[in-house]
């Protein structure tokens, strides 16, 4: 038995680039591996390993300052190619070069309480991609969660569902089995009324119906029981979930990846097989589109991916690159007042908003930063009951008090990134809110 949650509030963006085939294509050997610790937010890194050192899959390369238990790990077996770090010697990524080899680091898997469940999900590095709500981070090591929310939902613009590839039942249930021991409450997975997905033997699934961003952690817990005060919860994805599962059954982490190539600037979007932290070259090499114009690459989606060059790597949560044109060199008559049928706006100003049509957008801003903010706007497209001008006035002043009764410990950073997107005044309300959880942990952990 399922519960139902339609959600009513958002958007879905029309694109073009969107995958039609489902079927999952082998990408080349990428010819190096990284991870990057600021995906990880809440992980204080602390090397451990090399450059030169040989590693096997699932071997540690950093550990979190705090608790030495809790790893990033190796997605590869080979050799730690360079540790990469910015200013004050802070680390941007450790690169690992394969070497070949299918050597991975097992663990005993035979898990009778609690405290052995945390410690395999902590020396595995599945425990850093998971997230805690409130401030949105790696789970505190000592944190006891209320509930746990599964989302197996990818709502974003051109995503494709995870359950097309994260679905067996055997390995989801051994998943929600260890996760069970770590809550008294309850483990909820956020699902699509499609058949894709199985229920999940002690979890409880809750079919979502509605436009992005129903697909968040945030509008899951928010429509089921939100977040107080004092109260802590988990959320992953089910890929996540998917590879916990395989662990328990294998012994050792899969790092098997499917990741959507996906935007106008692909010539055939498709479904990639891959391993987490591959080099985007690996994944876009002569899948492009010829350009003589600059093309944005970016990992994830188009509201909340981060972009990479061509050198760079593919970024957690691991699931998506979309290409859209840079528009740098875009002369456009009258500007943002053209009234061209080919821009793309949720204004009824524009036509485009009347013509159903996809679209091909590129990465300028098309407006500016001004003083006004127009009210409800954020209203439109945050299926949560948060006030969201108000909540970020109070986080730009510091208001403590103020956040707190607006709700910030229910939010993160993509919740709001809907309404960014639609905002006239331009407001950077994605940064805004990642900078008001670190200030609030900061002043209060």
């Amino acid at each position: 038995m399922s519960r139902k949650l339609k959600i009513r509030k958002g958007l879905d963006i029309k694109m073009a680039g969107g995958v039609d085939d489902l079927a999952a294509v082998d990408a080349p050997q990428s010819a190096s591996y990284a991870i990057i610790p600021d995906d990880f937010i809440g992980f204080v890194a602390k090397p451990a390993v090399k450059e030169g050192d040989k590693v096997s899959a699932g071997a540690p390369l950093l550990y979190d300052k705090r608790d030495e238990a809790l790893k990033l790990v190796s997605p590869v077996t080979g050799t730690v190619e360079a540790i990469v770090r910015g200013e004050r010697r802070k680390i941007l990524r450790v690169v690992v070069k394969p070497d070949g080899g299918n050597d991975r680091l097992t663990h005993a898997v035979s898990v009778k309480d609690e405290a052995e469940a945390r410690n395999l999900l902590k020396n595995s590095g599945l425990w850093a991609m998971m997230r805690q709500r409130p401030y949105d981070i790696v789970p505190n090591p000592d944190a006891v969660p209320r509930d746990i929310f599964v989302t197996a939902i990818d709502s974003a613009p051109l995503s494709v569902s995870p359950a097309a590839y994260y679905s067996d039942k055997a390995t989801l249930e051994a998943a929600v089995a260890l996760l069970s021991k770590m809550t008294r409450g309850k483990i909820y997975v956020g699902r699509r009324a499609d058949g894709l997905l199985a229920d999940i033997s002690g979890a409880e699934m809750v079919d979502v119906e509605g436009p992005h961003p129903s697909g968040n952690a945030g509008v899951l817990i928010a429509n089921i029981s939100p977040v107080n005060k004092g109260e802590t919860v988990w959320t992953l994805d089910l890929a996540t979930l998917w590879r916990i599962g395989r662990l328990l059954l294998t012994g050792s982490v899969d790092f098997t990846d499917y990741v959507a190539l996906t935007g106008s600037e692909v010539k055939t979007p498709k479904v990639m097989r891959t391993v987490i932290g591959a080099a985007i070259a690996s994944l876009t090499d002569g899948q492009l589109v010829p350009a003589t114009h600059h093309q944005r690459i970016i990992s994830g989606n188009v509201l909340t991916g981060v972009t990479v060059g061509a050198d760079g790597y593919l970024r957690y949560p691991y699931r998506q690159i979309t290409v859209i044109p840079e528009g740098d060199d875009v002369y456009e008559f009258m500007g943002w007042a053209s009234l061209s049928p080919r821009k793309m706006s949720q204004s009824r100003t524009f036509p485009g908003k009347f013509l159903g049509r996809v679209f091909r957008p590129d990465a300028r801003l098309l407006g500016g930063r001004r003083a006004l903010i127009m009210s409800g706007e954020y209203d439109r497209y945050m299926p949560m009951d948060i006030m969201a001008e108000y909540l970020l006035k109070a986080i730009i002043g510091r208001d403590i008090e103020k956040m707190e009764k607006l709700g910030i410990y229910e939010v993160a950073p993509e919740d709001f990134a809907l309404g960014e997107y639609a905002d006239t005044s331009k407001t950077e309300a994605q940064k805004i809110v990642r900078e008001g959880l670190d200030y609030l942990r900061k002043e209060l952990e």
